[in-house]
């Protein structure tokens, strides 16, 4: 994981490797994601269901107790293969930490065939199947936090699990006490329904070439600020704080490396596509410098909180008037680019449509299947 493509090619070229190489279909993933969570709303209900990622999904079924988990289980893997193409691995746990470990243990261990129900296992059967489990590979524990697990022996989630967990928040943290309760059978996390509102929003991708003046910079960040600014306002927030990030390829070592991070505390938090891409452009300026091979940008937003919740500027505010005009045109930008698709309006040049040299190379594309009625499956 984390290899470049290119070694990896070359690599496959020489041994032979019969290996399909295809380039990131973000839109097909995500509604790949969608139809298979819906899958799995019919299981429970909707206040059962939390989305965890996009590929991750917690079902809560202790309202269905007389319900065999084992033979669910096995039914959710048939459905969701069936209905979307898709493999799935299923656990059951007494807590959330439970139900994660005995996800990998499904998908690590091919006698369960896909589906692990701790539930149903004697202690002693626990203990053993845990010992199968690195300390690493338990959610929630870090690469720091297992040197520092592994350097008073415990190794395994069943070591973990083990320990007195009063003892283990003092010699470590309430994080690793938690994830303790939780091996225990304590539900110490708790359950969401909806996902909480991001305490920091990233926007950034690598580019397709180099890019090297100011002026090409600016458009990839423009383009960021203003999907960053979006998924602000779809959580009903506003920042006051922005930052940008420019990079040359770290991979290169012959070439010069240059890579700023500056941030810039606003006079006032907004959910403002125009504010917001006005301070990344002067972030930008101030931080670029010519002679460098530019091949990755990103914005920042922080310093998050509810647009409610926003305390208003004493002497240089707007009138409300026209702040109602600038949320009338932000909901026209978000509608348009939500029926239209991402990029159709946008501030500057995020606006314009046309080949970009610095955009993402994706020549391997597998076809949007699902989403286009241009890219539709065909059967002959």
């Amino acid at each position: 994981m984390g290899q470049p493509w290119y070694q990896l090619r070359d690599e496959a070229r020489r041994k032979g490797w019969p290996i399909v190489a295809m380039s990131s279909n973000y839109t097909l993933y995500g509604d790949m994601s969608r139809r298979v969570m819906n899958v799995l709303a019919g299981y429970v209900p909707a206040e059962d269901q939390e989305v965890y990622s996009i590929d991750e999904c917690f079902l809560d079924f202790t309202a269905q107790p007389r319900l065999n988990l084992a033979n669910t289980g096995q039914d959710i893997k048939r459905r969701v293969k069936q209905w979307t193409g898709l493999p799935v691995c299923v656990g059951f746990g007494a807590t959330k930490t439970l139900s994660k470990l005995a996800n990998r243990i499904a998908k690590t261990q091919p006698q369960f065939n896909g589906v692990c129900d701790l539930t149903a296992m004697s202690d002693t059967e626990l203990d053993a199947v845990m010992r199968l489990v690195k300390v690493e590979d338990v959610w929630g524990i870090g690469s720091k936090l297992t040197e520092a697990l592994m350097g008073a022996s415990i190794t395994t989630a069943a070591d973990l699990r083990r320990v007195d967990a009063k003892r283990v928040r003092e010699r470590f943290n309430v994080v690793v006490e938690r994830t303790v309760r939780e091996l225990q059978g304590v539900p110490c996390v708790a359950w969401e329904t909806t996902p909480p509102a991001k305490q920091q929003i990233i926007s950034s991708r690598s580019f397709g070439a180099p890019v090297f003046t100011v002026e090409e910079l600016a458009e990839p960040i423009r383009m960021h600020a203003g999907r960053a600014a979006e998924k602000l306002r779809q959580q009903g927030s506003a920042a006051a704080r922005v930052g940008i990030w420019i990079e040359t390829n770290r991979f290169r070592p012959q070439d010069p490396q240059y890579c700023p991070m500056r941030w810039i505390n606003m006079p006032g938090a907004t959910d403002d596509t125009a504010l917001l891409t006005t301070w990344a452009i002067a972030i930008l300026r101030a931080v670029f410098k010519p002679g460098f091979r530019y091949v990755k940008a990103g914005v920042m937003l922080d310093d998050i909180r509810p647009k409610g919740l926003v305390q208003g500027l004493l002497f240089d505010g707007h009138p409300p008037e026209q702040d109602l005009r600038r949320e009338k045109l932000m909901s026209v930008l978000d509608k348009a680019n939500a029926k239209w698709g991402r990029g159709t309006l946008g501030i500057g040049s995020d606006g314009l449509k046309g080949p970009r040299a610095w955009t993402m190379r994706r020549e391997m594309l597998s076809p949007c299947y699902t989403t286009r009625w241009d890219e539709l499956r065909t059967v002959s």
